[in-house]
C-alpha cells in the first residue's frame, strides 16, 4: 500500500471523528443554532460513509450517491424549518438558549 492511496478506512475514521465532533455539540452546546449545526455536521458524517461504502463495495452502482442526495435534501429542509423556529423564538424571548424552551406556552 502507497502512501498515496486512500482505502476505506480513512473515509471510514474521518466519518467517526466528524460524527463524534457532532456529537459532542449536540451534548454540551447550549445555543440552539450550534445544536443545529452539530446535527448537519452528524448527517455529513453519514453521508461520507454512504459514498464511501458505496465507492468500494459496488463502484458501478450510485445507491450511496442516491442516499447522500436524499439526506442533504432533507437536511436542508430541516435547517430551513429549524431557523424559522428559531427566528420566531427569538422574537419572543430575545435568546435562543436551550435552557429557554422548557415552556413553549403562547
Amino acid at each position: 500500500m502507497s502512501f498515496t492511496e486512500i482505502g476505506l478506512n480513512h473515509y471510514l475514521v474521518l466519518s467517526a471523528l466528524l460524527f463524534s465532533i457532532g456529537l459532542y455539540g449536540l451534548i454540551t452546546r447550549n445555543n440552539a443554532f450550534r445544536v443545529l449545526m452539530s446535527i448537519e455536521v452528524i448527517l455529513n458524517a453519514i453521508n461520507i460513509n454512504f459514498v464511501a461504502f458505496a465507492h468500494y463495495i459496488d463502484p458501478i452502482a450510485v445507491k450511496g450517491q442516491v442516499y447522500s442526495l436524499f439526506i442533504m435534501a432533507i437536511a436542508a429542509a430541516e435547517a430551513a424549518a429549524a431557523l424559522a423556529l428559531l427566528l420566531l423564538i427569538y422574537r419572543n424571548r430575545v435568546n435562543i438558549k436551550m435552557d429557554s424552551f422548557d415552556t413553549l406556552k403562547w
